[in-house]
């Protein structure tokens, strides 16, 4: 089984300002995504095999939930069901971002 790969939210910051040619994905429920967000696409982990087609697997595609655990799983179901290489899970999830990056980010 293929190891999870990790970015932090310093570095997807990072990939954000530089503007690099990414997908993020939000792996939450719409209202939690209401409630806060990044600015991913929004693809509810229930919703990841039928929305598959959605995914790139091109470019690097970054996985990104409230805490980092459901959007580690998702990245790992993915890779190991669809054969992905390009997956990145973001560690500590939204809650890093709003500790780390920017704390008008709201937690719950």
């Amino acid at each position: 089984m293929q190891a999870i790969k990790e970015v932090t939210v310093r570095e997807l910051k990072r990939m954000m300002d530089e503007k690099k040619d990414f997908q993020l994905i939000d792996v939450r429920e719409p209202d939690e995504f209401e409630f806060c967000n990044i600015g991913g696409e929004l693809i509810p982990m229930g919703q990841l095999v039928n929305s598959i087609d959605r995914i790139s697997k091109e470019k690097m595609t970054v996985f990104l939930c409230r805490s980092g655990v459901r959007s580690a799983r998702a990245v790992g179901a993915l890779q190991q069901r669809f054969g992905f290489m390009n997956l990145y899970n973001v560690t500590g999830g939204i809650l890093a971002w709003s500790d780390e990056i920017d704390p008008n980010v709201p937690k719950y």
